[in-house]
This record gives structure tokens, sequence and C-alpha cells, in this order.
């Protein structure tokens, strides 16, 4: 008996010390710390107004110098993991809830949620769990409102150990300190061959900090790609930085076109900017099909022939808070009605951070309503030839994480991606970092956080994917250049306008830089394009691309040479083709000849010369005379279309003018061709 008195007594003891761990803001506990407790005191009671005004930023940061002088108020480690929770760095919050239900295990009704909001976020799937069902065991009748919610956080855990066990072969990089600072970056935008990086940030600006959270106003920044390292990035332009939040919303395949987040009305709306030369335009608000003055537009893409674009809104009408939605772009260039995506893509609860791949196929969006780890996951569609999309599908652990996994974006070649998220490797709250998917095989070390958690489970030198994923292949042609005066070298402002020689049909007009003469253009496998180049006072240039729908990713780089339009200047018909062995015409030659149509009627007193010309294969009669067959054939067609007989004349060479070596089958191709010369130009 006296035992067991000895035993409660030594338990008593245990508990009373326990308790006496957790040490209130009381100026008892510290008799011989006055003038600390003073100041610690003061700093608290600041932090505790600013809690109450949910300036978290403000109130972590008085928090943190009470806490230097008290760690072990139960209080005061709760209400910092609150504010963790509320800040991008969400995952810290974890060490102080422990340590909060440590000190008091009463600390707070909510604390088992908390811990597992806290486990959650640091990919402790299993605890999260069961600190989530502890949660739910104990909520009272009139709080069952709450279980759906805490059922599908149930759910997001089970289905990040899913995807923990399943990694997708991908690497994460951080930028590193050259793009990323201790303030936010985010939302970044590539252009399709990687060369041009935009991205927003709030960053130092010149102007006054904001106290709430601890930044300055979001501005936009721009970075080049050299020997595939990013270069310290500049603040865009004046025309686009102003006094209140710019944020990056979208950017077209060759970096001409920058969809941008204005803040200034209070809601903000997305406005669209272009590259004129050196400087970007100064916004113009995009209509009201896209913008809705009762609503919030978050986000927006083009699609790669700018004739669709995509958008976030939490309009009403919605499946959800916010959706996804399109509008199209008629001849005339007006926009359409805005028309949800539906519900195969939408859901009950958030879609953002839309982005089409240059493909004009593959959809990248963000979601908390599908499929997920935990907050908004990147999630990925296709659609078919009818239109359709698919069913979304998570692209997967290490890329998305329990924290929110927004803005991401994708090389034209799908070899990279770019994300913004914060992590444990962040240098500030939010940093941008870019994705290698197929990678060779290395450690499996993706963060600090990916690390410490999976070296819970195995050991380091174990951490090696096996599982290889594939990833969709991407099947399109990037051909990008630049277009320059043929006789000076300047760069030229040229219209790019793209065909389907199949359907006759302009699909896609853009327009190279008037400063650099860059343009850039993306060509999905499976047509026959042709690609006239044109300005005023030169000849158009052609180029024919006929693209198999096998044709894998590929970039093709060209300089395009435009000539003045003189006497005895030579332009290829490069669109133009015939039946085999024929002076047939196809009819994929239609929009070739249409716009050399064009050229003689905008310039009515041009008289040209069409030739016809063959490679050597057979006798050099046979080849003269089905040169000038074919030659005749395009001046029959252009007085068809109305042209005065006596502007034309035509010719064949046979083989006698080559433009290449007839020895190979390509020297042939390019020998086989219809081109005209300027007789005279008045």
């Amino acid at each position: 008996m006296k035992n067991i008195y000895i035993i409660c007594l030594l338990l008593f003891a245990s508990a009373a010390a326990a308790f006496a761990q957790d040490v209130p803001f009381d100026k008892k506990n510290f008799p011989n710390q006055k003038d600390e407790f003073k100041k610690a005191k003061r700093a608290y009671e600041t932090a505790e107004a600013a809690y109450e005004n949910e300036s978290y930023y403000e109130a972590i940061r008085y928090y943190s110098e009470a806490y230097k002088f008290n760690p072990n108020y139960s209080d005061l480690n709760y209400k910092m993991g609150q504010c963790c929770r509320n800040l991008p760095y969400k995952y810290k919050c974890l060490e102080y809830f422990e340590k909060a239900y440590k000190l008091n295990p009463s600390v707070a009704d909510d604390i088992h949620l908390m811990l597992a909001i806290g486990y959650h976020f640091n990919s402790r799937f299993d605890e999260a769990i069961k600190e989530y069902k502890t949660f739910e065991k104990h909520l009272t009748p009139d709080e069952m409102d709450l279980k759906p919610s805490i059922d599908k956080k149930i759910k997001e855990c089970e289905f990040g150990k899913k995807m923990q066990n399943e990694p997708v072969r991908a690497f994460i990089d951080n930028l590193g300190p050259v793009i990323n600072t201790r303030f936010n970056e985010h939302s970044p935008l590539v252009s399709a061959d990687e060369s041009l990086m935009l991205f927003t940030s709030t960053r130092e600006n010149g102007r006054d900090i904001n106290e709430e959270d601890g930044q300055y106003d979001e501005d936009v920044y721009i970075s080049h790609s050299y020997s595939k390292n990013w270069a310290v990035p500049k603040s865009i332009s004046e025309n686009i930085n102003t006094k209140s939040h710019d944020a990056t919303v979208g950017i077209s395949p060759d970096g001409q076109l920058l969809l941008v987040y204005n803040g200034r009305n209070g809601g903000g709306n997305i406005e669209l900017s272009e590259l004129d030369g050196d400087d970007w335009s100064s916004p113009d608000e995009l209509p009201r099909p896209i913008n809705d003055n009762n609503a919030h537009e978050s986000s927006a893409c083009f699609s790669p022939d700018g004739k669709r674009i995509y958008f976030v809104s939490d309009r009403e009408g919605g499946y959800g808070g916010s959706d996804i939605y399109y509008c199209e772009r008629n001849k005339k260039g007006r926009w359409g009605q805005a028309v949800n995506l539906g519900p195969v893509i939408n859901t009950q609860y958030n879609e953002e951070s839309v982005f089409i791949h240059p493909d004009g196929r593959t959809l990248y969006f963000s979601s908390n309503g599908h499929e997920t780890m935990g907050g908004l996951d990147i999630l990925t569609s296709q659609m078919d030839d009818r239109g359709e999309w698919s069913t979304p599908t998570n692209v997967g652990f290490p890329i998305n994480s329990p924290d929110d996994d927004l803005c991401f974006s994708m090389s034209a070649s799908g070899r990279h991606g770019y994300l913004s998220s914060s992590r444990a490797d962040a240098i500030g709250g939010l940093d941008i970092y870019r994705i290698t998917f197929l990678g060779p095989e290395k450690p499996y070390v993706l963060s600090g956080e990916d690390n410490l958690i999976a070296a819970r489970s195995q050991p380091v030198s174990d951490m090696v994917m096996e599982k290889s994923v594939e990833i969709k292949t991407i099947r399109l042609t990037i051909v990008k250049g630049v277009v320059k005066d043929a006789i000076t070298g300047e760069p030229i402002s040229a219209k790019i306008d793209i065909t389907d020689n199949e359907k006759n049909e302009l699909i896609f007009t853009s327009q190279s830089n008037a400063s650099t003469g860059r343009f850039l253009v993306s060509l999905p496998s499976g047509k026959n394009y042709g690609i006239a180049v044109h300005a005023d006072n030169y000849l158009f240039h052609s180029e024919n691309f006929d693209i198999p729908a096998a044709t894998e990713y590929q970039e093709v780089e060209k300089e395009v040479n435009l000539a003045n339009i003189k006497k005895d200047v030579k332009i290829v018909l490069r669109n133009v083709f015939f039946e085999t062995g024929s002076a047939k015409l196809k009819p994929t030659s239609y929009a070739e000849l249409g716009r050399l149509t064009q050229l003689l009627n905008d310039m009515p007193t041009l008289r040209i010369e069409i030739s016809g010309h063959t490679d050597n294969k057979g006798g050099h009669a046979a080849n003269q005379k089905l040169s000038a067959a074919r030659a005749k054939a395009v001046v029959t067609f252009l007085i068809s279309e109305g042209i005065a007989a006596d502007r034309l004349e035509h010719k064949g060479y046979s083989y006698d003018q080559p433009v290449a070596d007839n020895k190979t089958a390509v020297g042939r191709a390019l020998n086989r061709r219809v081109e005209f010369k300027v007789l005279s130009v008045e």
C-alpha cells in the first residue's frame, strides 16, 4: 500500500511539472526579468492586436520577439502556428502546434484539427489522418457541418500516400537567388522555346512596403536565357508596372503578347500588352465577355493560334467557386460569349491558374476539387478532335505537394515545366521552381523538406526512383528565326501567315519583332503548312512544312531575307504543288497563288515572269516540256483570277538552273520548284 501511495505522489509530481512548463505572460513567472518582461509583453500585445485583425505577417513578427523571451507559452505557440498556416510557409506551422499541444493538450478546441493540418502540410499523412479522425470524433451536433470538409482532407491524405508511393520521374530545382529573393516570386511564364521568362515578384521596387504582409506591391519582371542560365531579371516596363499590383497572367508562345493582371480598379481585371520593338505597350483591358466587373478574373492564356482565350472567373453560373471558361475570337477580331469548360474540368470547388500548351490540346490547371494531395494541385487534360476534354489527371508527386501548387507553365518541348510553390528550400515565401521531366537516374533528392520526409522511412542511399512514368509525347514543330532585309541585313517587322494547305485556310497570323526581326510559330503535327512572310515594299517569302502526324517535337531555325521589289529579283513559290509528273495544280497550291494574286493586285504596274524548274531525273527535253507546262499552268490560274495576261510571262528551264545538288533527295526536292522574277515595277 505504501508503494502505491509513493507511485501516486510521483505521478502527481510529474503531471504538475508538465503543466508547469506552460508559462503564460504573467510578470510573476519572471520575477528577476522585469525589463525584459515588459518589452516582450509589449511585443506580445501588439501581436495580439494584429492577430485579431488577421494581419498575420505583422502578428508573427511581434510574436517572434515575444517568443525569444518566452518560448514555452502554449497560447503563443498555437497562435504562431496559426500565423504560419495563413502565410506562404504553411509547413512551418507544425512545430508550433506540436509544442503548443505538448505544453497544454487543451490549448484550443481545434488543436487536433490544427495538428492534422500541420502533419498534412508536411506530408506526414498517417499522422494527419489520425488527428483528423480524432477531431472528427469529438464534433458536437452543432459542428457536424464540418464533417464533409474533414472527410475530404482524409481523402487527400490517402491520395497523397498513393502519390508518394508512385512518384513520377521528375526533378524539382529551385531557380536560385538569380531569380528568387526573400520576397515572393510567382506566376512564371516562359516562351515556347524557353528563351524568355516573365514572372511576378513582391521584391523591393522603390515604393513603400506593405506592413500587413511584409511585401512590396507586385510587379512584373523579365529574364532571358543564355547558355541555359537565366540572366538577372529586370523590371519589364514602366508601361506595365504601376503603383498598384501588376502580375503576370499569360503569354503567347512567341513571347510577343502578354496578359497581365492589374489591381488598380479594386477587383482587378485582365489586360493585354504587346511587345512593340524593345518595349511593351501600355496594357488595354480585355472586353466584357472576358472581364466581368461583378466577378474576379485571376488567370488567362491564349491558344497558340490566338483565336481562343482561356480564363478563370468566379462569375455567377459556374459549377464552383472559380471555373475555367473560354471565348472565341471571330474573323472581325471580336470575342464571343464566355463558355464554361463544363463539369469534366470544373468542380464544386476552385479551378485556378489555367495554361494551354503550344500544341493547342494539352490543358494544365490547378484545382482543389479533383483528386489532390491537399490545397491546389496541378492537373492536366487532353482535348480530342471533337473538342472534348479528357478526365483530368494529377501530374503527380513530387511536382504536387500538400500545399498550394500554382501557375504551372510548360516549355513546347515538354522537357521543362515551371511553377510557383512554397517548399522547405525556398529562399522567400513563394519561389519559382523548374521541373525536369524524365531526367537521368539520380538520387531522389528534391528539396530539404522532401528529403527529410523520405529519410524517415528509408535510408538516403535507397532513394532512387525505379519506376519511369512516361509523359505525353509532344508532337509539335517550333519554327523560329529572324526576318531581315536581304540587302542591308536590318531586321524587319513582317506579317507571318500560317495556312493549312489542305483546307486552303488561314489559321494563324503572327508578326516579327520590329527591333530584332525575331519570330516564333508553333505547328502541331499532322498538317501541311504554308508559311508566308510579307512586309510593305518587299516581295513575300514562302516556306512549306509538311509535318506527318507522328512527327515528334522539333525546332527549326530560319533566317528569312526579304527582297525589295525591284527588277530581276526572284522569289521561290514553295507552296505551289503539282500532281506527280504532271502540270496539274493541286488544290493545296491555291493559298500560295492567292498571295501572289494579291501582290499583283496591290501593285498594278508590276510585271513578272513565272518559271518552272525540275531536277535532273529523266531527259532534258522531257523536263523542259514539263517545266514549261507547269509555269504556264500558274499563269493560267493568275489570269483566271483577273490578272491581265500582258503582265505575265512564263518559261520552262528544265534542270538548267539548279539551286541545290541533284545528287541528294533533299537537293532534288529544292530544284523542283516554281519561281517568279520581277520584269518591271513601273
